[in-house]
């Protein structure tokens, strides 16, 4: 499975399995940016995110930690 930015809610699953511990809300953007990037299926120009993507996919990760 390919994960580009547009992806939100698939991310904000893959970031909450790999970081099960991790308050979404408690991580700064240059890290979401990183993890995100770092992710084994994520295929998109790291280049091409901004600040209403990250937020997309950190509330999307928060609704998984938080569904818990």
């Amino acid at each position: 499975m390919s994960l580009k930015w547009r992806d939100a809610e698939d991310l904000g699953i893959a970031l909450s399995e790999r970081y099960p511990d991790v308050d979404p809300l408690t991580v700064r953007f240059t890290d979401l940016h990183k993890w995100v990037t770092e992710l084994p299926d994520f295929t998109d120009d790291p280049k091409t995110s901004n600040e209403s993507t990250l937020e997309k996919i950190q509330m999307a990760w928060l609704d998984e930690y938080r569904n818990r």
